[in-house]
């Protein structure tokens, strides 16, 4: 890969737009400084900040030796008009090897252009790995030349992909205007959905209940009451309160139900630690006890305006559990602490009736192969109508109280 690429953005922007920047390719996160990354990273979205990144790589769930070689992008200002810093933008990019931990399903393009005689893998992959949660990909410092330096950063990811033998590069859960901007740049789009609660400014749970429709109340209240009905307490633990043996108890959890659903984890262990111990009071692990023992677990993480559902486990089945801790209790949750919505991750239309609506998802993809391109954008040109109608669809069909 290349080390360093030279950028200039000059057409189509106003003076205070235009500059010239420098791309360099990073093999890990540790190569920027947390607070140069981080100034252009922004504090809304934890997922995309230096500690949540650093965790991922240097607990080994990020690695090349996994499928995820780092090649992060970042833009430095190559004109000195940046007094507080010359890192200007960044990307958290990776050269993977296949295509697990994504979320956004390109296995079809795959094997349909292996079998042609192509060769898909490696490609480059623009996203926080194993973490489907939208949020800026193409991420800039705040200032007037902000929007520059979000187009310098897309043609360095196109850029970078030609001079590499890799065969596409994909930008996973970004921004609505980040997708917007790289449709611009050519590249193909694609959409789906996910199912997020919005806090209409609530009260209190009941309050929220009050919003749903008779039928839809009396089935959460009893699904609530069934949770607990073995003996099972809840407990909230947020930064210091979460110690090393819920750490252990959760991973125990979490490598339970991956082995179940997947067949192997993502995470290692050493992960939670370095996640604990580097968003400090923005991670939030709802854990449940039956005759003094944990069995089961769901952790999250706070945003400026959200709480992200992430990852959940269980030792023990319980009916309903899995809501009670997913779902309701994160809504408790982001009512007490004035959060605007809460995301629960991929997955799942049983959500609706349980008041998390459907929201579209963004992501952008360039493709090396001109056959392969064309092929992808005649199914993406038939597949994004399709989500919106079921967006609409599922919309219909929330449990709220009509008018």
């Amino acid at each position: 890969m290349p080390e360093r690429l030279g950028i200039a953005i000059l057409r189509g922007m106003g003076d205070s737009e235009r500059g010239a920047f420098t791309a360099r390719v990073l093999s890990g996160i540790g190569e920027v400084p947390a607070a140069a990354w981080d100034a252009c990273a922004g504090d809304g979205n934890p997922f995309v900040s230096h500690a949540f990144l650093s965790a991922l790589e240097e607990s080994g769930s990020a690695t090349a030796e996994t499928g995820w070689a780092p090649r992060h992008v970042v833009i430095e200002d190559a004109d000195g008009r940046d007094a507080d810093g010359r890192v200007v933008g960044a990307a958290p990019m990776y050269l993977k090897s296949h295509s697990y931990g994504e979320y956004v399903f390109d296995h079809g393009w795959a094997d349909a252009f292996e079998r042609a005689g192509g060769r898909y893998y490696p490609k480059l992959q623009v996203a926080v790995p194993f973490t489907p949660v939208s949020g800026p990909r193409l991420l800039a410092r705040p200032g007037p030349r902000a929007a520059g330096v979000r187009r310098a950063l897309a043609a360095a990811l196109a850029d970078v992909t030609r001079r590499s033998d890799a065969s596409s590069l994909h930008v996973t859960f970004c921004t609505e205007a980040e997708w917007r901007l790289l449709g611009d740049l050519g590249f193909l789009l694609r959409s789906d959905r996910q199912f997020h609660w919005t806090n209409d400014g609530y009260a209190s749970f009941d309050d929220f209940l009050g919003a749903l429709s008779a039928r839809k109340r009396k089935t959460i209240r009893r699904e609530r009451r069934d949770a607990l009905a073995n003996g099972i307490t809840i407990e909230t633990l947020t930064g210091n309160d979460i110690k090393s043996e819920h750490w252990d108890a959760f991973f125990t959890f979490y490598t339970a139900t991956s082995d179940r659903k997947w067949g192997f984890p993502y995470l290692t262990r050493d992960f939670f630690d370095r996640l604990g111990a580097g968003l400090g009071g923005r991670v939030v692990l709802i854990m449940a006890r039956r005759e003094g023992r944990l069995i089961a677990g769901a952790l999250n993480v706070i945003g400026r305006d959200a709480l992200y559902g992430r990852n959940w486990g269980t030792i023990e089945h319980h009916p309903f559990l899995h809501f009670e801790l997913c779902y309701y209790r994160a809504i408790d949750f982001a009512i007490e602490r004035g959060l605007g919505r809460v995301e629960a991750g991929a997955q799942g239309p049983h959500k609706i009736a349980r008041g998390y609506l459907p929201v579209h998802t963004y992501s952008a993809h360039w493709i090396r192969h001109a056959a392969l391109r064309d092929a992808v954008a005649h199914f993406l040109a038939r597949e994004r109508p399709a989500v919106d109608a079921e967006v609409e669809f599922l919309a219909d069909h929330a449990p709220f109280r009509k008018g």
